[in-house]
């Protein structure tokens, strides 16, 4: 569905739990700019619910790379509010429990670097679009 990120070779993934902290799971990068997909693995099916991203084109026509705390794609996964103004590193372990979920599967793709020069808003919403598209809504945690 999302075959265009196949062009981008600086990507991962790793695997959460709410057992573990987010800050030693997550091995994106944090000096790079980029997307991630967050899948649930919840009752022996996989389910697309976030996507999300690090870095934007500035006014210099640049991709900005996030510098706070751990920076780049590494520290918009951990310290990044969603449900609320919680950082994930918070939000995701309580999340999980309230789903039911077993384990997040988190994949990252670089956009910007020497080979690309994606601005990840731009991905994002593309990506967004297409699962609107395909399932008629964003993924759910999209919403909150």
């Amino acid at each position: 569905m999302f075959d265009e990120l196949n062009r981008y070779k600086d990507n991962g993934h790793f695997f959460f739990t709410s057992k573990v902290k987010l800050s030693e799971a997550c091995n994106a990068p944090s000096n790079q700019s980029g997307v991630y997909l967050v899948y649930a693995l919840a009752k022996g099916r996989i389910e697309l619910i976030y996507i999300g991203r690090s870095g934007k084109r500035g006014s210099d026509g640049l991709v900005s790379v996030r510098k706070a705390g751990l920076g780049g794609i590494k520290d918009r996964i951990v310290n990044g509010h969603q449900f609320g103004k919680v950082a994930r590193k918070n939000s995701w372990p309580s999340q999980i429990l309230i789903e039911d979920i077993e384990a997040l599967d988190v994949y990252w793709y670089v956009t910007d670097d020497s080979k690309n020069d994606d601005c990840p808003a731009v991905i994002e919403n593309l990506l967004l679009k297409r699962h609107l598209e395909f399932f008629g809504k964003l993924p759910r945690w999209n919403k909150i």
